[in-house]
């Protein structure tokens, strides 16, 4: 997530992987990867650019949770929710984020400095509560670690 988003480098993006068989998902994600998110803008681009209709891009945006279509906080954090997290401690911490933070799963800070999403595992049970922040893996979280993590 490095820029605004600019339609003029979104087609550009779209034009890359147009003439990819498939290029429909990695033109979504070099989207998501420039801009941080799909604007509601990139759907009738991709449309023309695939042939596509605009309810079946916006089929295929929505049916990938990854892909998000607002643009995320300054951090993103995501929080190992599946049972080996739970059972370690995952609860109080999405509690403690809810109580610092203000928001809960799938929402940002009002002021935009951090998303919180939810995950259903990272390969990181032995290691929970586990989250990655900016994309970076962080395992034995507790309140304090989380906090420092985040910033």
């Amino acid at each position: 997530m490095t820029a605004a988003w600019d339609a003029a480098r979104a087609r550009a993006l779209i034009e890359d992987h147009r003439p990819v068989r498939g290029g429909l998902l990695p033109a979504l994600h070099a989207l998501q990867r420039d801009f941080g998110y799909i604007d509601s803008a990139a759907t009738p681009l991709l449309a023309e650019a695939f042939g596509l209709s605009q309810a079946e891009v916006h089929g295929v945006i929505a049916f990938y949770h990854e892909f998000r279509r607002t643009r995320p906080g300054r951090h993103v954090v995501r929080l190992c929710v599946a049972e080996a997290c739970q059972a370690r401690g995952a609860e109080a911490l999405l509690a403690g984020l809810r109580e610092r933070l203000g928001i809960g799963l799938g929402e940002t800070s009002a002021d935009g400095a951090v998303t919180l999403e939810p995950v259903y595992c990272l390969g990181n049970c032995a290691l929970g509560p586990a989250a990655l922040i900016d994309d970076e893996l962080h395992g034995r979280l507790d309140g304090a670690g989380l906090a420092e993590a985040i910033g």
